[in-house]
């Protein structure tokens, strides 16, 4: 095997980093794939959305826990737009907890379940709450994993269709990396609709962030920070939550991540600066909203040192910086596209963060302490 993220495949085997590495490389070709999927069209997937997104009354609501609910949030605000109509983004976490308060409006529901395993008992639980409560609600479950239990209790209903992503995409890894970027990519092309040139150019632009940037993620990593903050507005403000828990995750926790909107980072979490901090800015493609994210980057000079500032962007007319990722070819694409090449940046960066924290990316926690499919958690039915 030749060598991932410029590593060697017998290094990253004895770290225990194998399976993550592989994952994060295989992205854009799992982005073609999964492109070639929807211009292919499934039509049994185009027949059952297609009644349901002619009706003017109808909610759309994108779940899943933990990254897979980070899906939804990247997704929302750009199906709104496209849609023209209500896409809320609800974690299965939430709906589990407190279903009449998710589900209080009884208007008619299409509930997008994302999920990489489509075992965890709230990703099973949290559909049958929607059915429970909703007078009309319909399940589009997509999933990486055929068997999982999510994928067989919606198999054969007639209110539900499983769109099933490729299997490189279920991830063997402990973070979710191409599985994340696949469900997001599918999601955008599945509501709004198939684009074979966008996927092309999001896979070249991977491809490059995936030649040139290991090193400085690796360097970045040696540099010993303690603190990584991420900042992204509207869209991106999904990428950055998603960005910070790959920190913690492969980190088992001894790299601490937060993430904020460039706005709201004023607002007090700005605290966590100090000299041990690392801040990776994502600069949205919306004309309106980046000049937020440049207003926080120009701020941040002026108090961090500039090496201690990453910022992410598809606009190759910034600044020159040592620390500027650009995303080649990407400055007029929808920030949810943009979203899966960014966070590529991210999923490097808690890689090599990870190595140099002497961890196992492929299992940060060898003890069983946080696990790959969450367990323990005990699901109680719901009385009316």
């Amino acid at each position: 095997m030749s060598a991932l993220l410029d590593l060697q495949p017998d290094y990253l085997r004895r770290r225990g980093a194998l399976d993550t590495s592989r994952e994060i490389a295989q992205q854009p070709a799992v982005w073609r794939q999964i492109g070639r999927m929807a211009t292919e069209s499934d039509a049994a997937t185009a027949a059952f959305l297609k009644p349901l997104l002619e009706r003017p009354d109808l909610r759309i609501v994108l779940t899943g826990a933990g990254t897979s609910a980070y899906v939804g949030e990247v997704l929302a605000p750009s199906l709104r737009r496209r849609l023209g109509r209500r896409v809320d983004a609800v974690a299965t976490t939430d709906i589990v907890a407190d279903p009449l308060a998710c589900f209080a409006e009884d208007v008619p529901t299409l509930l997008v379940s994302f999920a990489r395993s489509g075992d965890s008992p709230e990703s099973v639980t949290a559909p049958e709450l929607a059915t429970q409560v909703l007078t009309d609600c319909w399940h589009l479950v997509v999933t990486c994993n055929d068997r999982g239990r999510l994928a067989g209790q919606h198999a054969d209903r007639p209110t539900s269709q499983v769109l099933l992503l490729p299997e490189a995409a279920n991830d063997r890894g402990f973070a979710m990396t191409s599985s994340f970027t696949g469900m997001v990519l599918a999601g955008l092309l599945t509501l709004g609709g198939p684009d074979e040139d966008l996927v092309e150019r999001l896979a070249t632009a991977a491809e490059r962030i995936l030649a040139t940037r290991p090193a400085a993620a690796a360097d970045l990593a040696a540099r010993g920070y303690s603190r990584i903050v991420y900042l992204g507005s509207g869209t991106l403000h999904g990428v950055a939550r998603e960005s910070a828990l790959k920190v913690l995750e492969l980190t088992a926790g001894r790299a601490v991540a937060l993430a904020e909107s460039a706005l709201a980072f004023r607002h007090g979490p700005k605290s966590v600066l100090n000299d041990q901090t690392l801040v990776v800015s994502y600069e949205s493609n919306d004309p309106y909203t980046s000049q937020y994210d440049r207003d926080m980057v120009a701020e941040l000079l002026r108090v961090i040192p500039e090496c201690d500032l990453v910022t992410v962007t598809g606009h190759s007319g910034q600044p020159a910086r040592d620390n500027a990722w650009t995303l080649p070819g990407l400055e007029d694409v929808d920030d949810a596209a943009l979203a899966l090449p960014a966070v590529i940046c991210a999923q490097l960066i808690g890689l090599h963060f990870s190595l140099a924290l002497g961890r196992t990316p492929d299992n940060p926690f060898p003890g069983g302490e946080v696990n790959r499919v969450v367990q323990g958690a005990i699901m109680h039915p719901l009385r009316r």
